[in-house]
């Protein structure tokens, strides 16, 4: 594949172009076969360029559009009111194959209408999913959705099943155990939504289901991919990083309580600080939206220049393994096996009702 060229939204999230663009020149720098078209407004664009001495202009590109989506803006009025929105542009250079993955940090929620309404989702996909690595015991667990969809049919959790299986396979995992995140590992726990979509994975094939997981089983590493609506999951991530803050913090404060901490501390604080360095939620910043005809990847709006750093990485790696196309492989095979199932056993979604 020829080096990949990423279009980012430089005009969303909280701080904008101003930390933006001085990430994505980062990662330029240490990417030499990267390519970025930054989207925006290019007056303020090449101002911010012009304070970066050296960069290599082959390799970037500015794509003007001069409306904005805010953070607090409705997703149908982002839809219908600004077609020349950094945002909407950036998933128009994906759709015209003038890029191959578009990056932002903007408003979630404008970003998935305008994500399905430009890309379309892929053939039996009825929402996309936000997906991110989340670090456990065992390295690192697939968790989705993250706040993209709150409310979910079971048919719905089974297909975030079924795409973050693939997508855990194409980054090197041959049976990746896939698990509902659950109150309990018991088969009677659980809201109907969630008992539905197990009845549906355990009648599937193709898939290592492994049945309920509850959030510590997660984070000891028992389960490789992990599905829930994006309620759940949007409040276990956040909730996750400022564990992970609040723990290192206070074990770093206790350190430097006494002379003799300070003593103990001179010795133990550098792994302390390697610990956090390793958790830090910058280093796991992107969520890539799974079932989209299109790589899109979703940066914390709050990041800061490493954590969209490490967002744009994230769409590389997806370019790279050509994410899409292996979803698109394996989804018709697998959601048509579960239909069949579905109908075949009747097992209905939500609140008796059939899923659409």
């Amino acid at each position: 594949m020829s080096a990949p060229i990423i279009a980012i939204d430089a005009m969303g999230g909280d701080f904008g172009p101003h930390c933006i663009v001085p990430a994505s020149l980062l990662c330029l720098a240490e990417s030499p076969s990267l390519h970025l078209a930054l989207v925006g407004q290019s007056s303020i664009l090449e101002h911010i360029i012009a304070q970066h001495p050296g960069v290599d202009r082959a390799r970037l590109t500015i794509v003007d559009a001069d409306e904005v989506i805010g953070m607090d803006e409705k997703p149908t009025q982002a839809l219908r009111s600004k077609p020349r929105s950094s945002m909407r542009v950036a998933l128009e250079c994906v759709r015209d194959g003038r890029a191959q993955a578009c990056v932002s940090a903007g408003n979630t929620g404008a970003l998935m209408a305008l994500a399905r309404h430009v890309l379309k989702t892929l053939p039996g996909v009825d929402r996309p999913a936000m997906a991110t690595a989340i670090p456990t015991l065992g390295g690192a667990c697939l968790l989705l959705d993250l706040g993209a969809n709150v409310d979910c049919t079971a048919e719905q959790l089974y297909q975030f099943a079924v795409m973050g299986s693939v997508a855990a396979q194409s980054f090197g995992i041959e049976q990746p155990r896939v698990s509902l995140l659950n109150v309990g590992t018991e088969d009677i726990k659980g809201n109907q939504q969630v008992k539905a979509a197990a009845a549906l994975l355990q009648q599937a094939s193709g898939i290592n289901y492994q049945g309920f997981i509850e959030g510590d089983g997660l984070f000891r590493g028992e389960t490789d991919v992990a599905v829930c609506d994006g309620f759940v999951g949007n409040v276990l991530l956040k909730s996750s990083e400022g564990l992970a803050y609040m723990v290192a913090s206070r074990v770093e404060a206790l350190f430097r309580r006494s002379l003799m901490s300070r003593l103990v501390g001179a010795v133990a604080l550098p792994l302390l600080r390697q610990l956090r360095a390793d958790l830090r939620p910058a280093q796991y910043n992107g969520a890539s939206f799974l079932g989209l005809q299109g790589i899109v990847v979703k940066s914390h709006g709050s990041a800061g220049a490493e954590g969209f750093r490490s967002a744009i990485l994230r769409a590389a790696e997806d370019v790279r393994h050509n994410l899409p196309e292996q979803l698109h492989s394996r989804l018709e095979h697998l959601l048509v096996t579960n239909r069949s199932v579905n109908d075949a056993g009747d097992v209905t979604a939500a609140g008796g009702q059939p899923s659409n």
